[in-house]
């Protein structure tokens, strides 16, 4: 990974740890579940309100590493006022980024999104980062199911 992208990566990781956006319990929200990493000891409830396929408000609740809760974090903040459709298909973008090897990847098109591509260095920590979205696609699908990595 390039220089610039390590330490964009560390910092923006580092920010969202620190300072987690939309870390609240949602007290209107129409779509609810909970996910659980078991080999990290990461576990989040995400919180959503969608209203005619968009959704309105997400949020979450709960704790873990670094990663995750950066991930959940700067998910949230992305995915609010896109429609389900869209929502789902930034999850196949940044599951595409953090398991791909491939390069052709536009990293500088992804916006925030880019900088969780750094975790695909780090094997160990890919379901820490994508614990937040794949519980997001069980909340779209409204699968009130626990979603585990494992």
């Amino acid at each position: 990974m390039m220089g610039e992208l390590r330490e964009l990566y560390q910092e923006v990781i580092f920010d969202h740890n620190r300072n987690p956006r939309n870390f609240r319990v949602m007290a209107d929200a129409n779509r609810r579940v909970e996910g659980f990493n078991p080999l990290c000891g990461d576990r989040l409830t995400l919180y959503l309100k969608v209203e005619d396929g968009t959704i309105k408000d997400a949020s979450f609740q709960g704790q873990g590493c670094a990663i995750s809760t950066a991930s959940v974090s700067l998910m949230t903040e992305l995915i609010k006022g896109q429609t389900e459709q869209e929502a789902e298909e930034l999850f196949e973008v940044l599951h595409k980024i953090i398991t791909s090897q491939d390069e052709a990847v536009n990293l500088e098109e992804l916006g925030k999104l880019a900088v969780l591509a750094g975790v695909r260095e780090y094997p160990a920590r890919v379901k820490c980062a994508t614990l937040a979205w794949h519980t997001l696609v069980a909340a779209l699908k409204n699968d009130r199911d626990t979603v585990t990595t494992e």
